[in-house]
């Protein structure tokens, strides 16, 4: 593991838009659990950007493969944690973006699972979208596609609804259309209201994570995809979520009910809204897998018996990444 000196805070800019996003300081933050093959592609493809990261940090969620090796020895030369704990893809981004933040002075965090394999003007086509936006943005996102070329329907993500006239034209100068919420599979979040609100929930450990974060940067922010990213999502399989979620199901019921029931991070209206298509959802699955009603019933329990525990918490076992959530967290109140 490489220890890069802490930086210490400094006061951000407050500019309401980003005339010199290109000259920002991107650091790419990426969370793997044993999949070397798909971390070296990854890791290559970030090293090929048109417009590279300035610094990459690799979260390894206690691998048993050699996805651990990958990361240390890419040339690349990536800032590597390795944990003595998989805390999921959660508890690796909280613990990510943290350390992009304290140890690396990110101005925009870029994470990404380790499936996820950016073109070459991906991080290029975010930053002009960035630069272009006649308003101050929270968080971009990239087109992601199946290795296929087609939108991966893991990754889609909806119109703002109810974005006013001037919000949709306020995108299209910048190239993109204005969002509400979006996926880790590659987002470019605004290191400055990270620090503001900060990290996502560690003890989401998988699923709606980015759901609930992106949700609590954008609730009185500004949000856009920006199709002219594109990142290829190789997953084995295309399809989403709800396709075969098996004992995952269980986070799915309990995470979703936590970022709709316990975060401010939605209106109430839109807790409504996005209640009702998940019960949706949930009841053409279970009509489909019978098997899953129990695994579903003890997410629900889990829900309602508890909230997520403290980040600092999840990552106990973890000392210096738990110091990095804590400073993070304090900064932002939480």
């Amino acid at each position: 593991m490489t220890h890069p000196a802490p930086t210490g805070d400094r006061t951000p800019s407050t500019d309401t838009a980003h005339p010199e996003a290109l000259a920002a300081r991107v650091v790419a933050v990426v969370v793997t659990y044993n999949r070397e093959a798909l971390l070296r592609e990854c890791l290559d493809a970030l090293a090929a950007q048109e417009r590279r990261p300035d610094a990459v940090v690799v979260i390894d969620n206690s691998s048993t493969d050699a996805s651990g090796t990958v990361a240390d020895e890419h040339p690349l030369g990536a800032d590597v944690v390795h944990l003595r704990r998989n805390v999921g893809g959660a508890g690796g981004f909280a613990a990510g973006i943290a350390r992009a933040l304290v140890r690396h002075d990110a101005d925009w965090v870029w994470v990404m699972d380790d499936d996820t394999v950016p073109r070459p003007g991906a991080l290029h086509a975010l930053l002009s979208a960035l630069e272009a936006s006649p308003v101050r943005l929270s968080v971009l996102s990239s087109r992601a596609v199946w290795t296929d070329g087609r939108d991966h329907p893991m990754n889609t993500q909806r119109t703002r609804l109810g974005a006013s006239a001037q919000e949709k034209r306020d995108a299209a100068q910048a190239g993109g259309r204005p969002i509400r919420t979006a996926s880790y599979v590659s987002a470019l979040l605004n290191g400055q209201d990270v620090r503001r609100l900060g990290l996502p929930y560690a003890d989401y450990f998988i699923w709606s994570d980015d759901f609930e974060h992106t949700g609590r940067l954008l609730r009185h922010g500004r949000g856009l995809q920006v199709p002219g990213s594109i990142v290829e999502h190789r997953t084995a399989l295309f399809g989403n979520a709800q396709s075969g979620p098996g004992g995952r199901f269980y986070y799915d019921v309990r995470n979703r009910l936590w970022a709709l029931l316990r975060t401010t991070s939605f209106s109430p209206a839109e807790k409504l809204l996005h209640g009702g298509r998940t019960a949706v959802g949930w009841l053409l699955l279970l009509l489909r897998h019978r098997d899953l009603f129990g695994i579903g019933l003890r997410g629900l329990l889990a829900a309602l018996r508890r909230g997520p525990r403290p980040s600092p918490t999840v990552l106990a076992a973890d000392g210096e990444a738990a110091a990095d959530v804590r400073a993070i967290e304090r900064a932002a109140g939480r």
